[in-house]
């Protein structure tokens, strides 16, 4: 074990985490050397080994694991751009896991979007529905959120985003129907989207399309670049 204070580059090369991991791979590391790899580097009177081995003596892995950005933050050797980091690896070892047991329907496409929405392309009145994705792209809740003739005093952001944010999505792709079979955008059609848009970014929560569909068209606003 290095002595206190010792720095890292002081290390002999076989001792140090990121240079032993590329000899022995992650499963040869101690649970202190993979945090000190995430870590990056220590603080004055601390190299990033003992500051791994502290926050380990008081929280376990198990435990480190369920702590959210505030309290990550917090802790002392760790701090905002480390808690981000440590977050960022969490997440992205549990989207792999997640990959091959996927059960919500992913959405990357227009076609995607009417698969969602087909049951509109038939209504003989006007249609609004909000559809909620994920980070990861995938649909977590769809809503019909208006039925009648829509105009720019009827759609109203906060509805839309009340339910982005008791959901969690990180996105939201709108679509409607237009029963004329024009689906060339209305006034209205530009009015509300503008709106949503321009609410989504103060929320934080980002618009991705919005498509109109017939029985036999389909408009994006998206593909168009009006988005």
């Amino acid at each position: 074990m290095p002595e206190k204070n010792i720095k890292i580059s002081e290390m002999p090369d076989f001792t140090r985490p990121r240079e032993k991991l590329i000899e022995k791979g992650p499963e040869g590391l101690r649970d202190s050397e993979l945090l000190a790899i995430l870590l990056g580097t220590g603080i004055e009177g601390k190299n990033v080994l003992e500051i791994a081995r502290s926050i380990l003596a008081k929280h376990k892995p198990s435990h480190l694991l369920k702590l959210n950005f505030n309290d990550l933050s917090k802790i002392t050797g760790i701090g905002p751009a480390k808690a981000c980091i440590i977050l960022a690896s969490q997440e992205l070892v549990r989207r792999g896991l997640d990959a091959g047991n996927k059960t919500l329907p992913v959405i990357k496409s227009t076609a995607d979007v009417i698969a969602q929405t087909v049951y509109m392309r038939e209504k003989e009145r006007e249609h609004f529905m909000a559809i909620y994705l994920n980070g990861r792209g995938e649909m977590i809740y769809k809503k019909p959120m208006f039925v009648g003739t829509l105009n720019a005093n009827l759609v109203h952001p906060r509805e839309i985003f009340r339910l982005a944010l008791e959901k969690n999505a990180a996105s939201v792709i709108l679509a409607h129907n237009h029963p004329s079979g024009d689906p060339e955008p209305s006034q209205d059609d530009l009015m509300i989207t503008k709106r949503l848009i321009e609410a989504g970014k103060i929320m934080g929560i980002e618009v991705l399309d919005h498509v109109i569909i017939t029985k036999t068209a389909v408009f994006s606003f998206k593909e168009k670049r009006l988005i």
